[in-house]
């Protein structure tokens, strides 16, 4: 514990980033190719990270191979299994898009390299405070670990055409769809998007949601929990197929919103949905809410395995992912559509003007629009919330 203060503080109080430093980790990355395993779950971020591969390539002569994974806890395993192999360099992996739970893992078991994050010359566009969104992963401070790169809020897609009238709480959930019998759904708890749905109740009815911040206990979840099972015993029967089954993941559930399947969606990007009415993906009604309380927010991370081969290359990419053009880039609905994780206070005028100039739509909220930012709970009570989910609901 002392040594990770340390680390800590090290990260938090490093000065500039020397010139010659940073010119040193260019001339050792020219020539890489960054192996980055990430979900490929989105074809818009597969597409943008293939974009990001194009420019650094471009830029700084190191080439990004994009590992499209199912599940980050494969990525997780593999430098586990070179770990205990004694494959302590050369490793197969040099970037992971991770969150929460997996960093938490890779964090305690030594597998990261860094602190490296304040030795980006772009980390000067980032709110590094110890509570700042951007340094802390699920409760679990980053100390530098980890990079962020792109901003996540949960939020429900709804047909307004089809479903005008909404829920304002997730208890309001239970009346709207005892009103809409099979109307709704949501993915699978065993994928992000679904358990994030049932973490999204939790904090909303657990007696005390503060607990949830706390590694979590037998008693505490017990006693969080059985709010939880009552409004979903309520909830479930009148679920699309009485909630007997559930789509794999999000961009199926969408699929269903755009063919009428259903009237209500979620997603963890809230541009995501002007940017699939743009592509055709979902109908020119489709809109954005959230509940009055707020929905769960996070950011998206990068990081780096300790045994990374390349770790200079996956350096240079961590820190183009913060370049103030990449973040309005990536910005932009007809590309990503994901709310930057800059500071905007930290931004220039030039800088600042690339974002006013993005463009807009209907369907795109503003970020007053979104309600406040709950936190997510400790990362140990979405393995202990799908896991009971599980046990009750499909045996």
């Amino acid at each position: 514990m002392r040594l990770l203060s340390a680390l800590a503080l090290s990260a938090l109080c490093a000065g500039p980033v020397l010139a010659e430093d940073w010119q040193a980790t260019l001339e050792a990355a020219k020539g890489q190719t960054v192996y980055w395993n990430a979900w490929g779950g989105d074809s818009r971020t597969n597409d943008f990270i293939t974009w990001v591969g194009q420019e650094t390539e471009r830029l700084y002569g190191v080439k990004v191979e994009q590992v499209k994974l199912t599940d980050t806890a494969e990525a997780v395993t593999r430098v586990l299994s070179e770990k205990t192999a004694g494959q302590d360099a050369g490793g197969a992996i040099d970037l992971i898009w991770i969150n929460g739970p997996n960093f938490l893992a890779m964090k305690e078991q030594g597998l990261l390299h860094g602190p490296f994050v304040a030795g980006l010359p772009n980390a000067k566009y980032l709110d590094l405070s110890a509570t700042a969104p951007a340094a802390v992963d699920f409760t679990v401070p980053v100390d530098g670990m980890e990079s962020p790169w792109r901003l996540a809020k949960f939020v429900f897609v709804h047909d307004s055409a089809r479903a005008p009238e909404l829920p304002d709480s997730m208890a309001g959930f239970v009346d709207w769809a005892a009103a809409h019998p099979g109307r709704m759904t949501h993915p699978d708890p065993s994928n992000f998007m679904g358990a994030t749905f049932l973490k999204q109740a939790l904090i909303e009815l657990a007696p005390d949601a503060a607990a949830l911040q706390q590694p979590v206990t037998d008693a505490a979840f017990l006693a969080a929990s059985e709010p939880l099972w009552a409004w979903y015993d309520a909830l479930r029967p009148n679920l699309w197929r009485e909630g007997g089954a559930f789509p794999e993941n999000e961009s199926i559930q969408n699929q269903m919103l755009n063919d009428g399947e259903v009237d209500i969606a979620m997603s963890f990007d809230p541009a995501s949905t002007a940017a699939f009415i743009e592509q055709g993906l979902l109908p020119e009604t489709a809109r954005v809410f959230v509940p009055q309380a707020g929905s769960i927010g996070n950011v998206s991370f990068v990081a780096i395995p300790y045994n990374a081969a390349h770790k200079a290359g996956a350096e240079v990419v961590a820190n183009f992912l913060l370049e103030p053009s990449t973040q309005a880039h990536q910005q932009d609905i007809r590309v990503l559509g994901s709310f930057s994780v800059l500071d905007p206070a930290k931004l220039g005028t030039a800088e600042a003007a690339a974002f006013a100039a993005l463009p807009k739509a209907p369907a795109l909220p503003q970020v007053q629009d979104l309600g406040p930012t709950l936190l997510e709970p400790h990362a140990s009570w979405m393995t202990r919330l799908t896991e009971a989910w599980a046990a009750r609901y499909t045996k």
